[in-house]
């Protein structure tokens, strides 16, 4: 198969990729999947000997453009690095499919923006190789209010820097997603931007309904007197109460900079919250399927009599986790036995404690004997 992929073998392999992908975009319809493996807004603009020969030049840049936002969205800069310099025909063989969101064409040249999705499973096979192991589970979509409050009045559907920052996050199809309404006439309709300041909970309700989430975010921002933009959100969400309140200032000062910034970083909380909390949630799931999983033990138990061997068996049996104990040898002075129960060692041993008995390692055997 390399061999295959080798010189004019990769071409021919690379133009297949670019008919499918071109084939997949005219067709794409309906609602966009949400994927923590697919990359929104990607921009890219090719030039070549005419229009149709630069937009199959877009079709394969832009996956490996997409390839390195979507690597530093979810690995560490130095991994990021690695993946970014994976050559062409190994970023096109992760392609699940995209679309085009924006385009146009002029005499050699092609404009355009993609959303592009990747395989999950060939992801995670990519960001394993490197140790990355990805939180795929996405939270709860929050639809985000942004109100820009402008010396004219707050603004909520208008074009500003607010509602421009928040559009350009990409982030309907992140681990935290976050959706921007449409502003377009029926949601102008619904409310305004005072109702939003006035938290006016009927038309946000309504809001809500049109956009079928559990949550809405309210995100305000102004011109700070000192430089930057003052950006506050708020809100209940499946990560708890969402309250922010701080001045943001991008290194060149500019509003539009700064505005960005604040979104960036309010979704940058939220993504880390987040996974704060998958991360506690699949280890407590993960220790309940372990207590759930019997194992069995081989086990010497030391005594000097039969009646302190039935005495400590069913000291062992009356253990919680314990399930059973099958006897492997008996003897005057010891058994040997296979200890079988739930859950982990350690819990076994302060189960065990419990009802008297030490359970320890003596010489590389495992041994219960009376304390």
């Amino acid at each position: 198969m390399n061999s295959e992929m080798d010189g004019l073998g990769f071409g021919r392999f690379l133009w297949v990729l670019i008919w499918l992908a071109a084939s997949a975009v005219a067709h794409a319809a309906g609602p966009v999947e949400t994927n923590v493996f697919a990359v929104q807004g990607v921009a890219v603009d090719e030039t070549d000997k005419d229009a149709v020969s630069a937009r199959n030049k877009a079709l394969v840049s832009v996956q490996v453009k997409a390839l390195g936002m979507l690597a530093s969205k979810l690995a560490s800069p130095e991994v990021a690095a690695e993946i970014a310099k994976m050559e062409e025909k190994d970023v096109v063989r992760l392609l699940r499919s995209l679309s085009i969101e924006e385009e146009s064409t002029a005499p050699g040249r092609f404009i355009g923006k993609f959303t592009v999705r990747f395989q999950p499973a060939a992801m995670r096979r990519l960001f394993g190789k490197y140790g990355v192991s990805v939180i795929e589970d996405q939270a709860q979509p929050s639809l985000v209010l942004p109100v820009w409050k402008s010396p004219e009045g707050p603004q909520l559907w208008e074009d500003n820097p607010w509602k421009k920052a928040w559009i350009g996050l990409n982030a309907q199809q992140a681990i935290v997603p976050l959706i921007v309404p449409l502003g377009d006439l029926e949601d102008t309709e619904i409310i305004t931007a005072q109702d939003v300041l006035n938290q006016d909970a009927v038309k946000i309700e309504a809001l809500r309904r049109r956009y079928d989430v559990k949550t809405v975010l309210i995100a305000t921002a102004a011109p700070s007197p000192e430089g930057g933009v003052r950006a506050t959100m708020s809100g209940d969400s499946q990560l708890g109460r969402i309250v922010f309140d701080k001045t943001y200032q991008a290194e060149d000062g500019a509003i539009d900079a700064s505005a960005a910034l604040a979104a960036e970083r309010f979704h940058g909380v939220m993504t880390e919250k987040y996974k704060q909390i998958r991360s506690k949630q699949i280890a407590a799931a993960r220790a309940e399927k372990e207590a759930q999983t019997s194992r069995a033990l081989p086990v010497a138990v030391p005594f000097s009599s039969p009646s302190e061997w039935n005495a400590i068996r069913a000291r062992i049996l009356s253990a919680p986790g314990v399930l059973g104990v099958d006897v492997s040898t008996l003897g005057g002075n010891g058994a040997v036995i296979q200890l079988i129960f739930t859950g982990p060692v350690e819990s076994m041993r302060v189960s065990l404690q419990r009802t008297g008995l030490n359970f320890g390692q003596v010489g590389g055997t495992w041994v219960i004997q009376p304390m």
